[in-house]
């Protein structure tokens, strides 16, 4: 048996066109998701579009997540081996975090990461529509740009990739300040003297270790038994002793109550949680996200 396979042709115009505002494909959201389906389609010949509503592509995990993260945590680690440099004779003199020139690696980081999905839409042929885009009927994507205007465009098949936002549990509302998100907490201008940060899952765990390496004082706080509690047992073990033998305070088990701020507005004065209270300039709140469909703004 002999089996020909050739590419698929791009539809005819008409279905294809990219005067017609017609699309066989509409991504909304550019995230991993979102961009990588978009590349696809593109690849497989169709005339696709995607939607996003930030000013650059990659969506939270390029430009809030994973990869500005792992920046941070590449510079904990570097400054660590810094630290310990005479272990293996090497002279380095009182290395610290500069949070100014920590912000602009960062952005470099993401830019480079950005850029790079920019140039894969290009190269693949698949339309960037800016704006925050809607399903508004079967074969229907409003897109509303950010000076108010609308755009419909017309598709075969739509694709949600909206991904995912920050939350705060209750009584611990973000504020910018003194309650914030693990958003916020990429991009703090000072190393906070204390942390508590609520939440022990990936997230949670890469920011205590990435500000108890910087100098914060960090209590991490888990409400289930163990820190990672979807992950491996093992690995949760081996974590949390990693991180008291560092210096981090690890409380399982325990559920976040309530904050008590006193008169100074830029001080967080307790946090009490079962049968322990601990005093903090920072609290960093990182629950589960919420997807991003559940919120209408």
């Amino acid at each position: 048996m002999t089996v020909s396979v050739a590419k698929s042709a791009r539809p005819p115009d008409g279905a294809a066109n990219p005067d017609s505002g017609t699309y066989d494909v509409v991504v909304i959201g550019s995230g991993p998701g979102g961009y990588v389906s978009a590349v696809r389609a593109g690849q497989l010949g169709l005339k696709t579009a995607i939607v996003e509503k930030e000013a650059s592509l990659g969506g939270t995990c390029l430009n809030w997540g994973c990869i500005p993260t792992q920046a941070l945590l590449h510079a904990a680690a570097l400054l660590t081996e810094m630290q310990h440099a005479r272990d293996f004779g090497l002279a380095v003199e009182n290395p610290r975090v500069d949070m100014a020139a920590l912000a602009q690696y960062r952005n470099r980081v993401v830019l480079k990461n950005t850029k790079g999905v920019e140039f894969l839409m290009k190269k693949n042929k698949v339309d960037v529509v800016r704006g925050r885009g809607r399903v508004a009927g079967p074969g229907k994507v409003v897109v509303t740009g950010a000076d108010g205007t609308a755009r419909t465009l017309a598709t075969r098949n739509i694709v949600l990739a909206c991904g995912s936002t920050v939350r705060s549990l209750p009584g611990f509302e973000f504020d910018q300040k003194q309650i914030i998100s693990s958003d916020q907490a990429l991009v703090l201008e000072s190393v906070p003297k204390s942390m508590v940060v609520l939440g022990a899952g990936a997230v949670g765990v890469e920011f205590a270790s990435i500000y108890h390496r910087f100098g914060a004082k960090v209590t991490l706080v888990e409400v289930l038994p163990r820190i990672l509690p979807v992950e491996d047992e093992e690995v949760s073990a081996e974590l949390e002793k990693v991180f008291r033998k560092q210096g981090i305070q690890v409380l399982t088990g325990t559920r976040a109550e309530r904050v008590e701020r006193a008169g100074d507005p830029e001080r967080v004065d307790r946090f009490e949680g079962q049968r322990h209270r601990r005093q903090s300039t920072q609290v960093a709140a990182e629950i589960s996200p919420a997807p991003t469909t559940a919120s209408s703004s």
